[in-house]
């Protein structure tokens, strides 16, 4: 009789929750997250408790992690619709009544200060691919229009802020699942080849603008400013110019090995601005050369490619399309900050994942990788 009502085991209880995380997944963000400890060690050795903040806010995502794992795909719908209302429920109210810090109005005050836009990256792709699965098998052109307004409408007001970066991430979620949801190329194309016609024409009038020292009305100051600096970095060289320019010395001076630890002299003397921030990638490559940063694109490439191979084993149409947008976030967190930082995209606060200091980040990277890894466990649940 004892036998019959004996407790099962720690180790069997907790089995059961271990089998969310996917392998190769896990083992990609390890490789980051350790890349993340050491240049934070290096370039925050005079922040205080920076580096002892960035480990608290990877142990919080880490736990984030973990408990999203354990939701099921069906599960997660049904917080799609909630999410996104909320979110932009809020976005409405930081136009009207948000915080304003350093020109941009962001963040809300609710007891504690939050930034709502934060929460779009998570609940955009999970409304559209909540929206295309309910569409499922009778999709029509109204359906991608009904999802290209539900996209606009956050990322508009996200834009007001203003907040680029973030605009960008939202953007590339919502689009990624509209186009993974099966949206004709004869649908893509034209506004793409427009797109990057108009581009084009804004760089070519731009550095006109920038030569005569005029100010374009359309765009808001420090926009022009970062268009103008990335054209020309040393026309400024000690003001807008000087986080591009000490940024791409600190690449350079890397070589093909890299300083070693605790040895860029760019980092260490304090000429690299934002250095455990948004120019972490500068900090890093500094130290670690060329070689590294091949390390580290490896990294980012090896998760992003299982990323879309949990994406094209989703057993539905909502996990397929929610991973391959997660995924896309992924891309473009790391595309956009390596890009900015080397150079050959305009300055915007996107940091590199896993590696920048910041806890709202690392919570939504934490999200990210817990639905990835929730997915996953699915599809191994229905194939056993």
């Amino acid at each position: 009789m004892s036998a019959v009502f004996e407790q099962p085991s720690l180790r069997r209880r907790v089995a059961p929750m271990l089998e969310g995380f996917d392998g190769p997944l896990a083992f990609a963000v390890f490789l980051l997250a350790c890349a993340g400890l050491l240049t934070m060690y290096s370039s925050g050795f005079d922040h205080g408790t920076r580096f002892v903040d960035h480990c608290r806010n990877m142990l919080i995502a880490g736990a984030i992690m973990f408990v999203v794992a354990q939701i099921p795909p069906q599960r997660l719908m049904t917080f799609a619709v909630p999410l996104y209302v909320l979110g932009v429920s809020l976005l409405i109210a930081v136009a009207v009544f948000g915080i304003t810090k350093k020109g941009a109005r962001r963040w809300l005050n609710l007891g504690v200060t939050i930034q709502p836009s934060e929460m779009l990256k998570i609940a955009m792709p999970l409304m559209l691919a909540w929206w295309f699965q309910k569409r499922e098998g009778q999709l029509r052109p109204l359906d991608f229009m009904v999802a290209a307004a539900l996209l606009v409408l956050p990322v508009g007001l996200i834009m007001k802020q203003p907040d680029l970066g973030t605009a960008i991430l939202v953007l590339t979620a919502g689009l990624a699942v509209i186009f993974f949801a099966g949206l004709s190329w004869k649908l893509i194309a034209p506004p793409v080849i427009v797109g990057l016609a108009c581009a084009v024409l804004l760089v070519v009038f731009e550095s006109q603008l920038c030569a005569q020292g005029v100010r374009w009305p359309i765009l808001h100051d420090y926009q022009q400013q970062r268009i103008c600096t990335l054209l020309d970095p040393g026309k400024d060289p000690l003001g807008k110019g000087f986080h591009i320019i000490q940024g791409m010395i600190a690449i350079g001076s890397g070589g093909l090995f890299g300083k070693g630890f605790m040895q860029g002299t760019q980092t260490h003397l304090e000429f690299i601005p934002e250095r455990t921030t948004d120019f972490i990638f500068a900090a890093y490559s500094e130290e670690f050369g060329l070689a590294g940063n091949l390390c580290l694109i490896a990294a980012f490439i090896f998760l992003i490619l299982r990323g879309l191979a949990i994406a094209l084993d989703a057993s539905t149409l909502f996990s397929r399309l929610l991973a391959g947008a997660v995924t896309m976030i992924f891309f473009t967190y790391a595309f956009v900050n390596m890009g900015m930082v080397s150079g050959i995209l305009p300055v915007v606060g996107v940091p590199l994942p896993f590696i920048s200091y910041g806890g709202t980040a690392m919570v939504t990277l934490g999200a990210g990788l817990g639905i990835l890894m929730s997915i996953s466990k699915a599809k191994r649940l229905v194939q056993s």
